[in-house]
């Protein structure tokens, strides 16, 4: 059995919801201190990719990371390194599609935070940052423990966007959810050329009309055939044409 798939996932979830965990902290805090107006443009933006489908966001990050684009010419020529079509490709498609979930989630528990904590810390000589580690993230633990879990959960069934900036390459880039859509996708395309295949004999033997000559023997037989039926075993189709022939009532 492959387990390399299952590895590939895991590792680029957890990597994914690392990166997401401290990315939708901070911008969930940041942002909830901003102006309302303000707030609801940027609310729009960063929520974009759990509105869009999947392969929309997986064809954005194409046009941005890809080979012939310029942050993919700048990395490739800068440090060698392919942006697009390898493991880690898939991280940056976990991110973008898990970073809204923990964000949201991350966001709704820092609105929810009792400010009087941070006013009596403050009074206490308590910094910004030392408020922030010791007295709001813990109170903010359950929120952010759910938006965190969500994420990794994203990150790890994600399969559209991976597999449109990832590709699947066995024992390279299989993740689990391309390495259970490959054999699936396999049946399809046989059923696909299974049936195509009477469609292509068809037109390469097409079944070509009768001529005169054809279609006469044809009536021929099928007169012979009705003549026998009707007990005249020793009867022409000739006198089975005959007009007022008994043979033909």
């Amino acid at each position: 059995m492959d387990w390399y798939p299952l590895w590939n996932s895991l590792r680029i979830a957890l990597i994914s919801c690392a990166a997401v965990f401290f990315l939708g902290i901070f911008a969930a805090y940041y942002i909830a201190k901003l102006p309302r107006v303000l707030k609801g443009v940027l609310d729009v933006v960063l929520t974009l990719p759990m509105v869009l489908p999947p392969t929309v966001v997986g064809y954005f990050l194409l046009l941005l990371f890809g080979a012939k684009r310029p942050l993919g010419i700048f990395f490739m020529e800068h440090f060698g390194v392919k942006l697009v079509m390898n493991w880690y490709s898939a991280i940056f498609a976990s991110i973008v599609v898990a970073f809204p979930l923990m964000y949201r989630t991350a966001r709704g528990a820092f609105e929810s935070f009792d400010e009087t904590l941070a006013w009596s810390a403050q009074t206490l000589g308590l910094s910004n940052t030392c408020i922030f580690w010791r007295i709001r993230l813990p109170y903010c633990r359950q929120g952010i423990l759910a938006g965190t879990v969500l994420a990794f959960a994203r990150a790890l069934g994600e399969y559209d966007a991976t597999s449109m900036i990832a590709g699947y390459t066995p024992g390279k880039t299989a993740t689990i959810s391309t390495a259970a859509s490959g054999p699936v996708r396999a049946a399809e395309d046989n059923l696909q050329a299974s049936a195509a295949a009477p469609a292509a004999a068809s037109e390469s033997h097409p079944v070509r009309p009768l001529s005169a000559a054809g279609a006469s023997a044809a009536a021929d037989v099928c007169l012979l055939y009705a003549a026998h039926h009707h007990g005249h075993p020793d009867a022409s189709a000739e006198a089975f044409r005959m007009p007022g022939s008994r043979l033909r009532d």
